[in-house]
């Protein structure tokens, strides 16, 4: 009898084994579970039947036999893919194309078929051999030792039509993904219960959106309070109310157009609480470029709505600001805040394996703020707006796009070709009159560009510059760059790269908020990674010559507050050596053509569209690795040919050609020691995240070859001495380089 097939079985504490886990009960409460996600995007029926369906290959009796073996059970016999474990999940694809025919039972199959090894490529066209949902299927003679009941069970459960007409490009795709993420996650949970309940008890339980929302209103009413009167005060909250009234708005694509320091974080949040309210919406997803400013962000949101209703997602978190609780919602985004980088979210979205696709179906019924959205890639660009713009029409999602450089992302044509972007985004500060005067209202300095934008400076005439202010703040595009313009400053001056490790970065910018704070001398050279969301407020920012929206941000940082009795000053001037080839050398000539057609203020907001819209219109491709091209069926729709392996493995935001550095900065230095001695334990390897530099393959054999580096665990390499490491961080011969490795 199928009651008596098992699905997972566990030793308790003394050593004993527990009762089994009963397939039917997995089988049954994997379906309830997976049903009820994918009801979210009306799929309900569909996420019954592949909970129903993902383990019936356990339902075998070579299967149960090879559960129980020679010394009792196996507590891991349904992990496939180690060696020795016998394959299951190609029973239950197999299962539902003979009972629903290819075309439905296609779809379930690949959900199926990679519930634990992830979402497989149809076939081996692209490379992925034995793994290809083609091959394992043709490898499999018959289903025929499937037990009758598990069958029934099965059959039981009949998905009608699918919930929409899919279009053409990313919609069946995203669709079968998201109907995976269900199942997938469905699956951990139930087995999560068996296997481990004290740890399945601390999840959920968090505040509703409604009680949130009261939350934060108690905050911002203090708040508001203790604040100086000051205009720009006045003016943020000006920007926050009206980010309530447009909540009520239907849901759909929003932009928040708010200069820098125009108060985009609460205001945002404002937004998103009410929006979420006022449409019965789950969670809200913050999706932030630079793990440098997460941290502070997620601070401010746990401030007003309170510290386990937040969860933070990101590589460098530590592992004492995280709990049991807020380490699990990372697999699956249950909390009602989530905070995240833009590379977790996109590439997501775009993945394979279960542990990365578990939590993407709880974005839907989400508001997402995409903070600083200018910075989303542009060779990604079309598969990320394709995807945006599926969420909105298809899994309740509002996207809220909030910069003080508005990207060019609607749909439009551009010398007769369509651009392909996103459809009816309404803009939260008001029309384009509305805008413009709130950027006239919040303008705190004045700019002054070079005489031309051809003869370049050189670095000891800025640093000669540098040195007559007090207070200044100097933005270079490169690592090389800001070495070099750094070591001509007087001593006390601060660097700030990439080339420093996350803990030393934090530690050098609370240091130069406090001086300025105190009204100290502090002179500071940095790369971009201040530009997007750091907090800082000098009176006089030099700007290298780069892209209009760096220009932009880069002058958020001069006079923020708006506490000077005259504007600030910000001066753009003509680097030694000009962007790297590729889109930095693009942005720049981009920016050079478009203030040579315009006599108005350079940074003025109504020439961003020009500039994106010309940029995007250069780029070689807004889909480097044909992206869209993988995951579209309609290349062949026999087989509904998919390769979600292989896009899985292109979508990647970072260049993968790098290495992880150990630095001995620090705690650095003892926790590394620590390494050596106990291993790679999780918590130490999550405290040494905040410790390590990413470098290029060839910088790294640079430190190879002269000794500078010990690999101390498998894949695992740190600095052997403290002569590598320095207050500019990472002692390499730096190549020509802009800052890629602060996502």
């Amino acid at each position: 009898m199928s009651q008596e097939y098992i699905a997972h079985v566990r030793k308790n504490n003394d050593g004993t084994w527990a009762l089994p886990h009963g397939l039917t009960k997995h089988l049954e409460n994997t379906a309830r579970i997976a049903e009820f996600n994918a009801a979210k995007f009306h799929s309900g029926e569909w996420g019954r039947t592949v909970g129903l369906a993902h383990d019936v290959g356990k339902g075998r009796e070579v299967w149960q036999k090879y559960l129980e073996n020679v010394s009792g059970y196996d507590e891991e016999a349904h992990l496939e893919g180690k060696k020795g474990k016998i394959p299951h999940a190609i029973y239950g694809a197999k299962l539902v194309e003979k009972l629903y025919g290819k075309g439905v039972g296609r779809l379930l199959a690949y959900c199926i078929a990679g519930h634990h090894a992830g979402l497989p490529d149809w076939s081996a066209a692209e490379g992925s051999g034995k793994s290809s949902l083609q091959y394992q299927e043709a490898q499999l003679n018959h289903i025929d030792d499937i037990h009758k009941s598990i069958i029934e069970i099965v059959s039981s459960s009949k998905p009608g039509m699918p919930p929409w007409k899919f279009s053409r490009g990313l919609d069946l795709s995203l669709w079968i993904r998201m109907l995976y993420s269900t199942l997938v996650d469905a699956d951990f949970l139930d087995t999560e219960l068996y296997m481990d309940e004290d740890k399945s008890n601390y999840r959920g339980k968090y505040y509703s959106m409604p009680e949130l929302l009261a939350r934060f209103n108690s905050y911002i009413k203090n708040f508001d309070q203790k604040a100086e009167n000051t205009k720009v005060n006045q003016i943020r909250r000006n920007i926050r109310a009206r980010c309530t009234e447009m909540a009520v708005n239907d849901q759909g694509m929003f932009s928040l157009t708010v200069p820098t320091g125009g108060g985009k974080t609460l205001s945002s949040l404002a937004f998103a609480l009410e929006h979420a309210v006022n449409h019965n919406l789950d969670r809200i997803i913050y999706v932030i470029p630079y793990t440098s400013i997460i941290e502070q962000n997620a601070d401010v949101f746990r401030s007003t709505v309170g510290h386990e209703q937040v969860v933070e997602h990101h590589s460098n978190l530590e592992e004492e600001n995280s709990t049991p609780k807020s380490r699990l919602a990372t697999e699956n985004w249950d909390a009602p805040i989530i905070v995240t980088t833009s590379v977790q979210f996109f590439e997501s979205l775009f993945a394979a394996k279960s542990s990365r696709c578990r939590k993407i179906h709880n974005i839907a019924r989400s508001v997402v703020v995409l903070d600083e959205a200018q910075l989303v890639p542009v060779d990604f660009l079309a598969p990320i707006l394709e995807t945006m713009q599926l969420l909105v029409d298809h899994y309740q999602v509002s996207f809220v796009i909030s910069t003080a450089t508005q990207p060019a992302f609607k749909e439009r044509k551009v010398d007769g070709q369509a651009f392909l972007g996103l459809k009816n985004i309404k803009e939260i500060v008001g029309n384009e009159q509305e805008v413009d005067m709130l950027y006239r209202s919040l303008q705190r300095y004045q700019v002054e560009m070079p005489p031309d934008l051809v003869t370049p400076s050189k670095w000891d005439d800025i640093a000669e510059e540098l040195k007559n202010y007090n207070q200044v703040l100097c933005v270079v595009s490169d690592r090389k760059s800001c070495r070099e313009l750094h070591s001509m400053m007087p001593k006390g001056t601060f660097h700030l790269s990439a080339l420093m490790c996350g803990q030393h970065r934090s530690e050098v910018i609370a240091s130069i908020k406090q001086k300025l704070k105190s009204e100290e001398s502090v002179r500071v050279i940095s790369t971009q990674l201040v530009e997007a969301g750091v907090d800082l407020d000098f009176p006089v920012v030099y700007r290298a010559f780069a892209g209009l929206d760096s220009l932009a941000q880069a002058a958020g940082r001069c006079n923020r507050e708006g506490k000077l009795a005259d504007l600030g000053k910000v001066v753009v001037f003509i680097p030694p050596r000009k962007a790297p080839m590729g889109i930095l050398r693009k942005a720049a000539e981009t920016t050079i053509n478009i203030l040579s057609m315009n006599n108005k203020d350079p940074l003025s907001h109504d020439l961003f569209n020009k500039y994106f819209s010309e940029l995007y219109w250069k780029a070689n491709s807004l889909d480097r690795e044909n992206i869209l091209s993988l995951l579209n069926p309609e290349n062949d729709l026999k087989e509904c040919s998919i390769f979600f392996r292989t896009a899985a493995e292109k979508f990647r935001l970072i260049d993968e050609n790098t290495q992880a550095i150990l630095v001995p900065y620090g705690d650095g230095e003892e926790l590394v020691h620590l390494l050596k001695l106990k291993g790679p334990d999780r918590w130490l390897l999550r405290k040494l995240q905040r410790y390590t530099v990413n470098i290029y393959s060839n910088e790294f054999n640079q430190l190879l070859k002269r000794g500078s580096i010990l690999e101390i665990s498998p894949g695992i390499f740190a600095l052997s001495s403290r002569v590598d490491y320095s207050e500019t961080g990472l002692m390499v011969e730096v190549v020509f380089d802009p800052e890629k490795f602060i996502l």
